[in-house]
């Protein structure tokens, strides 16, 4: 039984997505830069985007440049529908 239960312990939670804390100004929310590369439709080459999340984070525990995991969530306002669901990597200066 402890197999089966370590490994529903380390399964991913669905539809999680890792980025960079951008800005943590705001109290319990987060900017979050989620970066990807996307394939032109017409050349084929490949480009560099972005996505910015506002995610909720009820304990301020994340700061400035630090690696998370944020999971989708119910809408806590009209932009923030993610919420932290762990520090990956703590950033430079922790």
């Amino acid at each position: 039984m402890s197999a089966s239960a370590t490994d529903t312990k380390s399964q991913k939670v669905k539809g999680t997505k890792i980025g960079i804390v951008e800005s943590d100004h705001a109290d319990k929310t987060r900017k979050v830069v989620v970066s990807f590369q996307a394939k032109h439709p017409k050349y084929g080459k490949y480009l560099r985007k972005r996505t910015v999340l506002h995610v909720h984070d009820e304990n301020n525990e994340s700061k400035t440049g630090d690696r998370v995991e944020v999971v989708p969530s119910r809408p806590y306002s009209k932009t923030k529908t993610w919420a932290l669901h762990r520090i990956v990597e703590s950033g430079p200066g922790a």
